[in-house]
């Protein structure tokens, strides 16, 4: 059973992922669309949350391993 709570984690960390990947690559195609500087998604509530996750992850995983 341990196995199955593992593996659905993993599931539910990669559908999360894919789900906020998406959202921001949408708000890349509407910002190129519209003519706006390459740094336009990011301010974008998507691009503030993948932002926190590029600094945050690293952070975390540093800190749990030492």
């Amino acid at each position: 059973m341990s196995g199955f709570m593992e593996l659905l984690r993993m599931a539910a960390a990669l559908g999360a992922g894919a789900l906020l990947g998406h959202w921001f690559l949408k708000e890349v195609r509407r910002a190129r669309a519209a003519g706006k500087p390459w740094h336009a998604p990011y301010k974008t509530l998507p691009g503030i949350l993948v932002l926190m996750a590029i600094i945050i992850l690293p952070l975390l995983y540093w800190w749990l391993n030492r």
